[in-house]
């Protein structure tokens, strides 16, 4: 472990790697939105499923494209079926699909990790063939390098080296016929990375020319409404806040309050007060977006409210997905927060986790560092210390907008040997060390020795 964790007890602990790994280099793994999968993409033309109940191959989806694959991203909200998107340095967009029948069986837990039915999951051989090559979507002129899905699955944004950024409607018609419904140029560079908006149809991406860009439709057009410039360096990759999400109130002592009684219900009632204020101070805003770059830092954006736009009917504020566009064609995007300095090179990836808040980054020096947002003092008379035989807690009286901080709370130097590590990603925990009745997390790492790592984060 690194210097940089001044907390000894939080610490990202090695759970197990994905076997056999790849021959070459990784580029990024997909966990499937509701099933224990992952889908990795590979410098060897191929996609690997792996299973997350015990971290082994299940299937090798080869013959769709002619050079690396970049970049996978599942369609979200639909059952019975898996349809995975792919981005290939050959300019093409794959469209694969597969019954489920992953998980179908229940797992017999007196058997060993590593065979080949469990769960139900079937040997890499029997799945093979069941992988269906459905459609290709040809329109780019150079190496694909993301794709993602919009929040309702209707839509499916890529972006290339040929600095645009495309936007196809999957007609769900039956034949697998996909429309364009857009082509934006706006960028001047290789566009590095796409991703919509958890609950709104907005899609925002960042690129080599170092700017992020919000896009919205307005009247059948897709335009752009804002761009941030500043990022001194390639926006290598983005992501999205989960809407429901609260910083941590592990440290809700230090938040500007009048200390009375000392009880358990007390502390229970600032804590629910402080996630009550800061739903409502935040939701005009909706989620916030961050961005990690060429130039070492990641920074965290939020949109700045506009009169009329967003309310207690807002997509923001009820969580459902919404295709209208706001009023008016300009958003105004702040820099919310620069997360503190942890590498020493280029930060290619940045996971934002929907379940706990807190957020991953990866690079060019091998490191993985783990972040948390916590509530902080703005400026009250502090609480005087406990009375003896009373808990150690505080009731609070709030006074005033609340207020955060980003600490490092775990980094691990060296995580994939001297390789650099290209991607991470937030996933449920389904292996046979899940304690009983627990909703834990696990997080997986990708890198350039075609080796990918399944992390567990203890406090």
């Amino acid at each position: 472990m690194s210097n940089l964790n001044s907390n000894s007890n939080p610490s990202l602990s090695l759970l197990s790697p994905l076997t056999p790994p790849s021959l070459e280099r990784t580029w990024l793994t997909a966990p499937h939105p509701t099933l224990p999968i992952v889908a990795t993409c590979s410098t060897d033309k191929t996609v690997r499923i792996y299973s997350l109940t015990n971290f082994t191959l299940l299937s090798t989806i080869t013959g769709g494209h002619k050079r690396s694959v970049r970049t996978a991203a599942w369609k979200p909200h639909i059952t019975g079926e898996s349809v995975l998107a792919t981005g290939s340095f050959d300019a093409t967009v794959g469209i694969w699909r597969r019954w489920d029948t992953y998980g179908q069986t229940t797992a017999d837990h007196s058997t060993s990790l590593n065979d080949d039915d469990e769960a139900g999951l079937g040997s890499e051989a029997d799945d093979d063939e069941e992988w269906r090559f459905a459609v290709l979507l040809d329109g780019h002129d150079s190496e694909v390098k993301s794709v993602s899905w919009s929040p309702s699955g209707i839509l499916l944004a890529t972006c290339a080296r040929d600095k645009s950024i495309w936007i196809w409607e999957d007609l769900d018609d039956g034949d697998n016929n996909f429309e364009t419904v857009a082509v934006m140029q706006e960028h001047a560079g290789d566009v590095k990375c796409v991703s919509w908006h958890p609950v709104e149809e907005c899609l925002a991406s960042g690129g080599y020319d170092d700017t992020i860009r919000f896009w919205r439709e307005d009247l059948d057009d897709w335009g752009q409404v804002a761009c941030i410039k500043k990022h001194e360096g390639t926006v290598w990759f983005i992501d999205w806040e989960g809407a429901d999400n609260i910083p941590s109130t592990s440290t809700t002592t230090t938040v500007t309050a009048t200390a009375t009684t000392s009880t358990t219900a007390d502390a229970d009632a600032n804590t629910a007060t402080i996630q009550t204020q800061w739903c409502e101070q935040r939701a005009l805003s909706g989620p916030r977006l961050i961005s990690c770059s060429d130039d070492r830092t990641a920074r965290v954006w939020r949109r700045l409210p506009k009169e009329g736009t967003n309310g207690i009917n807002s997509s923001a504020a009820t969580g459902i997905p919404s295709i209208i566009r706001p009023t008016g064609s300009d958003e105004n995007w702040e820099e919310d927060a620069i997360l503190p300095h942890a590498h020493e090179l280029a930060i290619y990836a940045v996971a934002w986790s929907k379940k706990t808040g807190l957020v991953a980054s990866v690079g060019a020096d091998g490191r993985i560092v783990i972040y948390e947002e916590r509530f902080v003092q703005s400026g009250a008379a502090p609480a005087p210390a406990p009375v003896e035989g009373e808990a150690d807690s505080e009731a609070m009286e709030i006074d005033g907008p609340l207020k955060t901080e980003w600490a490092i709370v775990s980094v691990v130097d060296g995580a994939h040997g001297i390789y650099e590590i290209n991607h991470a990603a937030w996933a449920k925990r389904a292996d046979r060390g899940v304690e009983d009745g627990k909703d834990e997390e696990i997080l997986i790492t990708t890198a350039d020795d075609g080796s990918v790592k399944v992390w567990t984060f203890q406090r």
